[in-house]
C-alpha cells in the first residue's frame, strides 16, 4: 500500500484498533491465532453470483492466475498489498452485469507464479498486457488498487492502444515523492508508512512474517480502513494465507524494492493519453486530485466518502457506480 505520506499519514483521528488484531491473539503469549485453512480459489470463485471462474494463463514467463466472469468488454482488476483478486469479492457480482470482469493476482501474488524477479511495474504490466492478447482482446479497461494501480498506471503509459481507460484506485505510480517520505512520523501524525521501509529489508520479513502474517493483514486493516469491520475475520484469513510463505512475502517485498526502478521508468512516460479515473479516500482524495492532472491528458478524481485506504472493500457501492459511470 502506498501513498504520499502527507496525505496518506494524517489520518489517526478517524482510525481506531478494531477488534480484528484483538482477537489474533490468545492468552498464552499473544500468539497470532493460527489462520484457518483458506478456501481455493476455484471455491472462492464459484461462490460469487455472475458465472465467475478460476483459471491460469502462461504469459511474459510467467503463470498467472485470475478469475473472470460476465460478459461485455473486458475489465481487468488488478489488487494491491497485502491482498488478492479477492479484495474485488464485492464488486465484481454487478460489474459482470456489463462487463467481461477479469480481476487478477499479480505476478508474486496468491496463485501466480513468484519468480526471483521481474517486479518493477513496467513489467507487470507486461505480464497484464500479454494475458489480455492471450484472451483474445485488443483493449481492456484497466483498474488498480495499490501496487495494482501503480501496475494499472504502467499498462497504461507503456501500451497505450490496448488502453481503452485507466482507473486508479487511491494511489498513483512511484514518483521521487517517495524519496521524501519521513523514516519517524512527525508529532501529531502517529501513523508511519513503516511498511515502505520493512518491505526493503532482504530475508528478515521472511523469518518474522512466515506463519504469523495474520498479525501484519490485522494491523493494516485496523489501522488504514475508516471501518475496519469492513474486512471480516475470514476474508483477512484468506490474505494471510496468500502471504504466509516465505517466496510469497519475498515477492511482495520485491513489488516494494523495484520502487527505484520505477521511478526511473516513470520519468521517461510521457502523459497518459486514455481517459484517467482518480478514486480516492478521504484521506488521499486531495493528494490524487492535486497529482493526476500532469500524469494524463483527460483526468477526473471522485472522493470515495467514508472510506480508508481499501475503497473497493469499505465502500462497494460508491466503486460500482463511478465505475459504471466512467466505463460507460
Amino acid at each position: 500500500m502506498t501513498e504520499n505520506s502527507r496525505s496518506f499519514l494524517n489520518r489517526r483521528s478517524m482510525l481506531t484498533l478494531g477488534a480484528g488484531a484483538a482477537a489474533a491473539l490468545v492468552a498464552s503469549g499473544g500468539v497470532a491465532e493460527a489462520s484457518r485453512p483458506a478456501a481455493p480459489d476455484a471455491e472462492l470463485a464459484r461462490s460469487l453470483p455472475g458465472g465467475f471462474r478460476s483459471e491460469y494463463a502462461q504469459v511474459n514467463g510467467v503463470r498467472l492466475h485470475y478469475v473472470a466472469g460476465g460478459r461485455g468488454e473486458p475489465l481487468i482488476l488488478l489488487p494491491g498489498w497485502p491482498e488478492t483478486w479477492w479484495q474485488y469479492r464485492k464488486v465484481m457480482p454487478e460489474l459482470a452485469k456489463r462487463y467481461r470482469v477479469i480481476a487478477v493476482d499479480l505476478r508474486g501474488m496468491g496463485g501466480s507464479d513468484k519468480p526471483q524477479g521481474g517486479y518493477d511495474k513496467k513489467t507487470m504490466a507486461r505480464d497484464i498486457f500479454e494475458l489480455v492478447r492471450a484472451l483474445g482482446h485488443r483493449q481492456a479497461h484497466i483498474a488498480g488498487h495499490d501496487i495494482g494501480a501503480m501496475v494499472a498506471f504502467a499498462f497504461a503509459a507503456n501500451h497505450a492502444d490496448a488502453t481503452k481507460t485507466v482507473t486508479l484506485m487511491d494511489v498513483s505510480h512511484p514518483d521521487e515523492s517517495l524519496y521524501q517520505l519521513p523514516m519517524l512520523a512527525p508529532p501529531g501524525q502517529p501513523v508511519n508508512v513503516w511498511w515502505f521501509a520493512f518491505n526493503q529489508v532482504a530475508t528478515l520479513p521472511e523469518q518474522l512474517l512466515t506463519g504469523r502474517s495474520r498479525f501484519l493483514v490485522d494491523w493494516m486493516f485496523d489501522h488504514l480502513a475508516a471501518d475496519p469491520a469492513s474486512i471480516g475475520s475470514r476474508d483477512r484469513a484468506i490474505y494471510a494465507a496468500a502471504y504466509d510463505r516465505p517466496d510469497a512475502i519475498r515477492a511482495g517485498n520485491g513489488w516494494y524494492q523495484a520502487f527505484g526502478q520505477d521511478i526511473e521508468d516513470q520519468k521517461a512516460y510521457g502523459k497518459i493519453t486514455a481517459p484517467m479515473l482518480g478514486l480516492g479516500s478521504e484521506f488521499n482524495y486531495d493528494y490524487l486530485a492535486a497529482v493526476l492532472p500532469s500524469k494524463a491528458a483527460d483526468v477526473r478524481v471522485r472522493k470515495v466518502s467514508g472510506s480508508g485506504h481499501f475503497v473497493a472493500e469499505e465502500q462497494p457501492r460508491t466503486v460500482i457506480d463511478e465505475l459504471r459511470t466512467f466505463l460507460g
